[in-house]
């Protein structure tokens, strides 16, 4: 697939499942988030690759994350199944450098570009997924369980796995409703 191709068709796909990225080709998803911009090269971001009982011991995290938040009981049942929505999750956390040059915002960029460029290896090679945020990626219990200091960020979770259809591709923005030219 041509990278511009791949850029304008692009889309999210949330129903996926086996197989997972493998191999070489989990290795190019790795590299490819590896090659985002990165001021100072500073390498702020940490990615933790979960499928099989890793996505046992994540499901733990969101478990524990539920009922340490009091969360309603339908959406503590729900923890114990969102982990299991793709046969393979990264976890994608910022850990914070110091530096005089490069603010915390822009470590937190670098990595959430990570994440972009990872889904569209991803998606290059025949996979897909979702990019996902949500409380969890807030929770103090969760970020407890990964060690996040103070200033770390949990930027989120991607979701990859093998589409189980045919992708539709999301209707086209008009540039004109978001870019404006100075001239």
């Amino acid at each position: 697939m041509k990278a511009l191709d791949l850029l304008l068709s692009r889309s999210s796909f949330s129903r996926v499942s086996e197989p997972a990225p493998a191999g070489e080709k989990l290795e190019n998803i790795i590299a490819a988030g590896l090659r985002a911009p990165d001021h100072a090269h500073l390498g702020p971001f940490e990615f933790i690759v979960c499928e099989g009982t890793g996505l046992d011991r994540l499901t733990e995290i969101f478990v524990a994350a539920a009922a340490a938040d009091n969360l309603s009981e339908e959406k503590q049942v729900k923890a114990t199944k969102m982990a299991y929505r793709a046969p393979m999750v990264i976890v994608a956390i910022m850990r914070y450098k110091p530096h005089d040059k490069v603010p915390r915002e822009e470590q937190i960029a670098t990595t959430a570009c990570a994440v972009q460029n990872m889904q569209m290896a991803a998606q290059a090679q025949g996979f897909n997924g979702i990019w996902r945020t949500g409380s969890y990626a807030k929770s103090e219990t969760v970020r407890d369980a990964f060690g996040l200091a103070e200033q770390d960020e949990l930027v989120g979770f991607l979701y990859l796995g093998t589409p189980e259809a045919d992708v539709p591709i999301k209707r086209q923005r008009s540039a004109e409703s978001y870019i404006k030219y100075w001239r």
